[in-house]
């Protein structure tokens, strides 16, 4: 049985999928979310050319490191039994619940957080959605794979019109087959870079729905101005479809609003090309999670996204990634203790809402530090117990 690379099919956060899919024949349920046909995918990514595609693939500007067989075989034989307890909070995730009045009521440049990368934001009166995860699993199935630590602030039924869905990549941590199915009747465009358009139209999603950009492609909706920058990361939702489409971070420009969303990336050097070209950012929305030394191109330490949000010029760091699903081998919290230390040592102001907390982009506030009741939950009941 082979085990393709970690830097291939995220063999870290699905392992049972990549060990088992070599195994068995998917269902057909299963092979509609995984991907397009082979020859589909690269009939419609191929019409469009692009200098981040060669050979087929796409590529990062700086090349990764291939892990070869032992050392991805390593990767998923620790995630398998050396999984640490702490990966998973011991105490329940604290929400706030929405409704579809709180945000009506809601001001201009505002932002929900409603877990992992998936944020609402209000901007020029719209409702725009990034990489909207849902499900109860970041899995090509529902009966396994990384699950929620807590549940969205508000389903997608009660959401209001969404004006835009901005896309980073298609790992299944980010697009979500069943929400995008979902979401489709209330949302006017779905943004992406390319190929991952190509995915939402073999799901039904009407071609006219769909704008694909490559990095510095950029374009309009609704007085909100969108650009596809570059990241460093790769793609695939299946065993055979490895960086078939693009990944992207995208600058959202709204008015006098600066935001950088980062999607999932490893540093790279085009972070200060973006802050040259669009900055300063108000507020940089910045991967902070599911890092390891073992896969230091794709994820990014937090030191390392201290560094991105300084190369971008932003003013408030937001930490993403994090708090939702387990998908790494360090503690739940470690990114945001880690992040809040270094922020405070450079004198970056960092803004931590909890899971559906309302941040004001245009005057952000530092928020609760939310992740630290929750650790000390556990102890204060077994101190209480004791006595």
């Amino acid at each position: 049985m082979a085990i393709r690379p970690y830097t291939e099919n995220y063999t870290v956060q699905f392992t049972f999928w990549i060990l088992t899919s070599r195994t068995r024949r998917p269902t057909e349920s299963e092979a509609a979310m995984t991907c397009l046909s082979s020859r589909d995918r690269r009939a419609a990514t191929e019409s469009t050319p692009s200098p981040q595609r060669r050979d087929g693939k796409f590529r990062n500007a700086a090349p990764r490191e291939r892990p070869g067989f032992g050392k991805t075989f390593g990767i998923a034989w620790r995630v398998l039994t050396q999984k640490p307890k702490t990966t998973v909070p011991r105490a329940p995730i604290p929400v706030q619940k929405l409704d579809a009045a709180a945000l009506a009521a809601a001001p201009d440049a505002s932002l929900f957080r409603l877990g992992h990368s998936t944020l609402l934001l209000k901007l020029a009166g719209e409702f725009w959605l990034t990489d909207p995860v849902f499900s109860e699993r970041a899995s090509p199935v529902q009966w396994a794979g990384p699950k929620r630590f807590h549940a969205p602030p508000i389903s997608i039924a009660e959401l209001p019109p969404i004006k835009g869905v901005i896309l980073s990549h298609d790992h299944y941590d980010h697009l979500d087959h069943a929400a995008v199915l979902e979401l489709a009747p209330k949302v006017e465009m779905f943004i992406t870079p390319l190929g991952v358009g190509d995915r939402l139209i073999a799901w039904g999603i009407p071609a006219a729905k769909v704008r694909q950009l490559d990095w510095w492609q950029q374009t309009a909706l609704a007085g909100v101005r969108l650009v596809a920058t570059p990241a460093q990361h790769f793609s695939g939702r299946g065993v055979s479809d490895g960086n078939s489409t693009l990944w992207a971070s995208w600058v959202i420009l709204a008015g006098d609003l600066r935001v950088f969303f980062s999607g999932d990336t490893g540093y790279h050097a085009d972070f200060k090309t973006i802050g040259e070209r669009f900055g300063p950012f108000d507020v940089t929305f910045m991967e902070t999670g599911a890092y390891d030394a073992q896969w230091p191109d794709v994820h990014m330490q937090p030191e390392e996204t201290l560094q991105a949000h300084l190369d971008l010029r932003g003013r408030w760091l937001m930490p993403l990634h994090n708090g939702t699903f387990d998908l790494a081998m360090h503690a739940w919290h470690e990114p945001f203790d880690r992040i809040l230390a270094l922020a405070q040592s450079r004198d970056v102001p960092l803004a931590t809402p909890g899971m559906g907390e309302r941040l004001s982009l245009a005057n952000p506030q530092a928020g609760q530090r939310w992740w630290q009741s929750v650790e000390a939950a556990p102890r204060a009941a077994a101190v209480a117990q004791a006595a």
